[in-house]
């Protein structure tokens, strides 16, 4: 059966302290679904079935105004957002969510052949299973470690991610897009549980990848710890944005 665009669910969505919101206008920028406008120098969120609940623009808010709520709210409509934003920029919403735009990147072939001669690049992988749903809370190789959560695509994207990035680290992954899951409660509980010595985001250029920044800035606050972190971006060609 197909829930009526009106009916009602409830799940994440962003909430705007108007209180505290100075009119800066950058989570309009931020807000790549045109949830967000400006009324009376004050951000409102327009329309709850704009907004996709992954917190875009909760990073670019100087006054931290923004921040996530449960509660009953229209599902996210991706078709809505794209007639609304074609309206507006037509050139960029043809495909719908930046992260989904198809993209072909030129490079140059390699000067020897793959196979020949060169020796395979070794895997940095320090543990099983990898992904963000999969790894046990109380798993033994959290204790002392340096945890690198990434994006799923940062391995792909960036060619040196492995001798980079996993080198001495435990690595979990997943992609706030495809998981129906708000990571921020798993990491909670690995962060509360074990002695964690850093922690590195790695994530992708597209707005949606804030959503797995969001989570671990929410663990970190909710352990209660003071952990060392930092956020690593990646382009969709394959270089470091931010380190």
């Amino acid at each position: 059966m197909t829930r009526k665009m009106t009916e009602k669910i409830t799940r994440k969505i962003i909430k705007i302290d108007e209180g505290k919101c100075d009119g800066c206008g950058l989570c309009l920028s931020a807000c790549l679904e045109g949830a967000i406008g400006l009324a009376d120098g004050k951000a409102r969120l327009l329309r709850d079935d704009y907004c996709d609940g992954l917190g875009n623009c909760l990073p670019v808010c100087p006054a931290e105004a923004i921040s996530f709520e449960e509660r009953e709210a229209a599902e996210f409509d991706e078709n809505a957002v794209k007639e609304n934003m074609a309206k507006k920029r037509p050139e960029t919403l043809a495909s719908g969510c930046p992260g989904t735009h198809s993209k072909t990147i030129s490079r140059e072939s390699p000067s020897e052949p793959e196979g020949e001669g060169l020796k395979p690049m070794e895997t940095r992988l320090n543990q099983w299973p990898v992904q963000i749903r999969l790894v046990p809370v109380n798993a033994p190789y959290f204790n002392k470690a340096n945890l690198l959560v990434a994006a799923d695509c940062a391995a792909y994207a960036y060619g040196s991610f492995h001798g980079e990035y996993m080198r001495n680290k435990i690595t979990i992954i997943g992609c706030p897009k495809l998981d129906d899951e708000d990571y921020s409660d798993k990491l909670t509980a690995i962060l509360k549980t074990n002695d964690i010595k850093s922690v590195t985001v790695a994530r992708m250029e597209v707005p949606c990848c804030a959503g797995i920044e969001n989570a671990v800035k929410t663990a970190l606050k909710n352990s209660g710890k003071l952990i060392p972190w930092q956020v690593v971006t990646i382009s969709i060609d394959g270089k470091i944005l931010e380190n």
